[in-house]
């Protein structure tokens, strides 16, 4: 049974694995303090949601209001990577896509990812508006996306 609900602080463990499950492909080793940073924080004080899957977390990911009150960011997204194309990083996506429509004011959502998962934000209408060559580390280059709400 698929269960979405909020994060917890007792579920670092659980989210640290899938980051690690999609390292080195899609997230660099470097990029594991940061995100054990935001578990520690701020996954606390924004939307943050895990997907369970028969009791094991399987999919993480949040969003945040930016400064300019217009938008919203989609924050450190990902799915056990034995558990890709099965649908979950779709069911999470659409969840926080529908919770940033919800939210007045916001009228685009932003996000950065890598060459290897623009194809699927592309998929909900994201475009890129920028991209750097080995932006996150070498050999995983950087795509600044948004999607418009209007």
């Amino acid at each position: 049974m698929i269960l979405s609900r909020p994060y917890r602080p007792e579920d670092m463990a659980g989210c640290l694995a899938l980051f690690d499950s999609n390292t080195p492909r899609f997230f660099d080793a470097s990029e594991r303090e940061s995100f054990v940073g935001f578990l520690g924080d701020q996954a606390l004080r924004w939307p943050y949601q895990v997907i369970e899957l028969d009791g094991r977390i399987v999919g993480c990911g949040g969003h945040a209001v930016e400064a300019d009150g217009v938008s919203v960011a989609l924050c450190w997204g990902m799915v056990d990577n034995s558990l890709h194309g099965r649908g979950l990083g779709q069911v999470l996506t659409e969840a926080r896509i529908a919770a940033a429509r919800a939210t007045p004011g916001i009228r685009r959502v932003i996000l950065n990812t890598s060459q290897h998962t623009q194809g699927f934000y592309a998929r909900f209408g994201f475009e890129a508006e920028k991209v750097t060559p080995d932006g996150f580390a070498p050999g995983i280059d950087r795509w600044d996306m948004v999607l418009k709400l209007d």
